[in-house]
This record gives structure tokens, sequence and C-alpha cells, in this order.
């Protein structure tokens, strides 16, 4: 009986843990493939997060795009608006909308500016004056930049600082005292006055930048080459200006922008037509009883200001690494 018990529980035992296995085994139910599929598969689930962080980044710099934009537009739109104003004759400026673009693209107030207007005059006062005052203003300014900072001799600092006083003094307040030394000096009626006067006026900036971007190399570069047997002159000519190249470009552009723009020294200095400058000379477009005439005024100014923009594109990078040469000492 024992015996008989004993074997007839086994099969049951053996059919159960035969069962368990089977049952593990069965297909998943509807609601847990259902699951499996609102989670997602791994691979959609990268994704849908990177999109996701796309989204958020572009509404993040929506605002400064947008601020970007109207930034472009204010400063892009009024040179158009001057170019395309340069081929409007008298009649549109007075009777159309200033947003009109130009009945006909002729070159007729360009031609006006420059045959009867004497524009091309003008432009080369300002080529004579101009880069001759600029070249030495770099010249001489880089050098006493050099003196100042990298040469070591008693009293630099109080030199330094009498040329950081001439940044404070205003233009207009030696205007006069100058002009009463150019008439006794029969330089009036010359372009001599405004050569002085620009090189004065821009030397105490170059010299103040100059020394500051000298700051910035470190001495080794220089007491090494002086171990080597450089002069003064070769460490200035060879070892110092090239290093500041950039920085003398952007210094040249931000002077040139001053002297090529000019019109309150010019006007104070030139008593002739055929000395004043460009910025001077195109006050005199003007017709009967003081009526402008805006073609070729528009004219005149678009070559002024589209020529400036040229070589300010042209030297851009230069500009951009001069502007950090002399922020970090290396």
């Amino acid at each position: 009986m024992t015996t008989a018990s004993g074997s007839s529980s086994a099969p049951s035992a053996a059919s159960t843990l035969a069962s368990g296995p089977a049952r593990g085994n069965a297909p998943t139910s509807p609601s847990s493939s259902t699951s499996a599929d609102r989670g997602g598969s791994p691979a959609r689930r990268p994704d849908r997060s990177r999109r996701a962080r796309k989204v958020r980044r572009f509404f993040g710099r929506l605002p400064l795009n947008i601020v970007i934009v109207l930034l472009l537009v204010a400063v892009i739109y009024p040179i158009l608006w001057l170019i395309l104003s340069s081929f409007k004759t008298q009649l549109e400026f007075l009777n159309e909308p200033f947003w009109s673009l130009p009945a006909s693209w002729s070159f007729d107030n360009y031609t006006t500016a420059f045959v009867d207007g004497g524009l091309g005059r003008y432009i080369l006062n300002s080529v004579i004056v101009v880069f001759p005052s600029l070249a030495v203003i770099l010249i001489l300014g880089t050098a006493a930049g050099f003196v100042l900072e990298v040469m070591v001799w008693k009293g630099r600092s109080i030199v330094l600082l009498g040329f950081l006083a001439g940044v404070m003094v205003p233009a207009q307040m030696i205007l006069l005292p100058l002009f009463t030394i150019y008439f006794k000096l029969h330089l009036t009626g010359t372009l001599w006055p405004l050569f002085f006067t620009y090189i004065g006026i821009g030397m105490p900036l170059t010299v103040f930048m100059m020394a500051t971007f000298f700051r910035a190399i470190p001495r080794d570069v220089f007491e090494a080459a002086t171990i080597d047997g450089a002069n003064i002159f070769r460490l200035f000519w060879q070892i110092g200006l090239p290093l500041v190249r950039n920085a003398l470009f952007t210094i040249g552009l931000v002077q040139f922008f001053f002297l090529w723009n000019d019109l309150l020294i010019a006007l104070t200095f030139t008593n002739s037509q055929n000395l004043r400058t460009i910025q001077a000379g195109l006050l005199n477009f003007t017709g009967q009883y003081g009526a402008v005439q805006y073609g070729p005024t528009f004219a005149g100014i678009a070559v002024s200001v589209v020529g400036t923009l040229v070589i300010y594109l042209f030297l851009n990078q230069q500009i951009m690494k001069g502007l950090t040469a002399g922020s970090v000492k290396g």
C-alpha cells in the first residue's frame, strides 16, 4: 500500500514540474505587449530625445537670433538706402516716399558729383593729407610705445602719463591756438595745418595703445634677442614690430576712420575750396538759395562710405586679432 501510494504520487509531481516550465514559456498577454509598444523601442528613444533637444535649443536661441536680425537690419538697411538714393533724381527726393526705389538706374548723380561738384579733387586732398599723416602716426606712435614699455629708463611712467593726458584734451580746445600759430608761420592756405594737426591729435591714443600691446609681449623674447647680440633698432624692427602687426592694423584703421571722416578740423584750417577734404567738400553740394542737391550729395556720401567699408572688410581678420592681442599677457 505504501509503495503504491508513493509511486502514484510521483507522476503527479512530475506532471506539476513539467507544467511549470510550459506555463513560463507561454506567449505574453495582449496587455503586456501593448505596454511595450507604448514605451517605444530602444532605437526610437534617442531619436525622440535628440529631436526634443533640438527644439529646446531652437526656442532657447530664438530671442538672441531675433536681436541679431534686428541689428543686421538696423546696420545694413541705411547703407542700402544710401546707395539706392544715390540713383534718384531731385524730383524723386521731393515727391516720392523715402523708401521708394529709383525710377532709373542712371549714374548722372555720380557724374555731377565728380565733374560739377569737384568730388575727385576732395578725395585727392583727403588722400594727400590722411595717408601720410597716418603713416607718421603709426611709425612714431609704435616707436614711442616700444620705448616707453620695453626700454627701461628713468621717468618713462611720467612721459606715458603725459601722452595719456593728451587723450583727455578735447580737440575743440586747441583749434584756435593752432590757427593762430599756423597763421603766424604763414602755413594757412596750404594742407600743412591739417597734416600737423592730425599727427598731434592721433599720437596720444596711438602711443598709449601700442604701449599696452607691447606690455603683453613676454620680456624673455627681448632678453633672448639681446643676449644673441641684437641692438635696440633690431629689437624694434625685427622683434617687436612683427609681434604687434595685428595691433598696428587695428590702431591704423581706427585712426584712418577718424582722419577720413573729420569735418571740424578740415573746416577750420582750409580757407579755399580747392583745399577741402571729402567731408568738408560735401557741404558745397548746394544749389541756389541753399537748396541741397540730394542726388549728387548722396552719390558723394556713397563713394566715401563704400570705400571705407571695403577697407574694413578687407582688414577684418587682422582687426579681430588685434583687438584681443593685448588683452592677455603671454
